[in-house]
């Protein structure tokens, strides 16, 4: 069984979750990093509109100066010991040096308590923290802030009013909400006939051209996984809510990143391994919990949608160009199926919790009359390498943290939007682009069946 986690419960589920050793790695921040440069740390942190540093130094002073009672009575009970035992030798009274005795252990057995709940704390709060963005992501608030990069393709003049692709589907017969309504409720379609096959076609295209074309590894991964796994890539625990919850305690993935990613957690990779790329075509879920009332009408924005997902461990010196190369692969993609498109290089306040840099590719909706993120493609750089304890090792030396990278190549439900609204004719049928033909068994067009 499968359910959301309840708001009410994440904070007590947080506090059992940083109880767990669920930390394979370092934190995901070096405190000791933060403390050498606190004011350039701040700094970063109000790139995001973030202003927590005076907790995160301030737990770190607790629990320093906790450690250092803790060690110093640890020292006086040491001492205190050697004189009860000379005292005895001696066949002096001691009641008085047991009683101190008593309240040192006293105090030592709360310190030992406080030690490890500040020690659990201070992770709780770095984790909450997101990565730290690259000098050239530009400033800004939400998503009017971002950059556009390039711009691909003409929009198609139609010579009639483009209709959405949920009332192209509809009137094809070949989609229906209704049925995925009464089967699992909202945010749900059930594809038909034609329908069916063309997100197939395109599910099958993608993953064909970025495993025979672009060098990445094909992965059938599991869509089940553990709390360590989400924690790895960043989901938890920030997006608890945003995730589905099974009774046994696993956690359908919200994108094949999450187990792509934790691929190689935990592993020393030999630097002659690198780069890693691998990609795999999955199911993905959703709560949604964030986006009530946006896009309910329609497939924009399901619990349930298919994906191809590219992932790519780096040396962290070529991670920068494998950014490039990896936003590059999805471009080409969207190229192929001849669908408008631009390239935005995200603004600081748009930059998702794990990225350091981002580039998303939006397709152009002619039924909305706007462009739609199709694909976001990441530079995690050692942000999850840190929480996976992911490394590698050059000849001879110490072992360091890879890069991470994860884009989509792309979002197969919202391309098949795009295709129904780009390739919509004035008669209700859709051209299917020359690309997915083979896919199709030679079929060029969809229609309406005649009843």
């Amino acid at each position: 069984m499968v359910k959301r986690l309840p708001a009410q419960i994440t904070k007590s589920f947080l506090l059992l979750f940083f109880k767990k050793k669920f930390f394979c790695g370092e934190t995901m921040h070096d405190i000791k990093s933060i403390r050498d440069d606190e004011r350039a740390f701040q700094a970063q942190l109000g790139r995001r509109g973030l202003f927590k540093l005076d907790d995160i130094t301030g737990l770190d002073n607790r629990r320093k100066a906790a450690i250092a009672d803790l060690q110093n009575f640890q020292a006086a009970r040491n001492a205190l010991a050697k004189r009860i035992g000379e005292a005895k030798r001696m066949k002096q009274d001691t009641s008085q040096l047991e009683a101190e005795g008593l309240e040192i252990r006293n105090r030592m057995d709360l310190l030992e308590l406080t030690v490890p709940n500040l020690e659990h704390a201070l992770k709780e709060t770095l984790a909450a923290l997101p990565n730290i963005l690259d000098a050239d992501v530009p400033e800004g608030r939400d998503e009017t802030d971002n950059a556009e990069v390039k711009n691909f393709g003409d929009r198609r003049n139609f010579a009639f009013p483009p209709k959405q692709h949920f009332e192209i589907g509809e009137a094809l017969g070949l989609m229906d909400f209704a049925a995925a309504a009464k089967l699992a409720g909202s945010r749900f379609t059930v594809l038909r006939g034609a329908l069916a096959r063309l997100e197939r076609a395109l599910g099958q295209f993608m993953i064909d051209a970025h495993v025979t074309e672009h060098g990445y590894e094909e992965t059938a991964v599991p869509l089940l996984v553990n709390d360590a796994t989400m924690f790895g890539t960043g989901q938890l625990p920030k997006f608890a809510e945003d995730l589905f919850k099974t009774t046994d305690g696993r956690w359908l993935i919200p994108t094949a990143e999450v187990s792509l990613t934790n691929l190689v957690a935990g592993d020393i990779l030999p630097r002659e391994k690198l780069p890693l790329r691998f990609a795999a075509l999955t199911p993905c879920f959703r709560s949604e919990a964030g986006s009530a009332g946006r896009d309910v009408r329609g497939m924009l924005r399901q619990h349930q949608f298919q994906k191809v997902e590219l992932v790519s461990v780096t040396h962290p010196d070529e991670s920068e160009a494998e950014h490039e190369r990896m936003t590059r692969c999805a471009e080409v993609i969207l190229e192929r199926l001849e669908l408008p498109y631009r390239k935005m290089l995200l603004c600081a306040g748009d930059t998702g919790f794990s990225a350091a840099k981002t580039y998303d590719l939006e397709v152009w909706l002619p039924g909305q009359g706007m462009y739609r993120e199709i694909s976001s493609c990441s530079n995690t750089r050692a942000f999850q390498a840190r929480r996976m304890n992911a490394r590698f090792r050059e000849p001879g030396g110490k072992p360091e943290f890879v890069h991470t990278l994860n884009g989509s190549g792309v979002a197969v439900g919202r391309a098949l939007i795009a295709v129904l609204e780009n390739y919509q004719n004035e008669d209700g049928s859709v051209t299917i682009p020359a690309v997915l033909r083979p896919y199709m068994g030679g079929m060029e067009t969809i229609a309406k069946a005649l009843e």
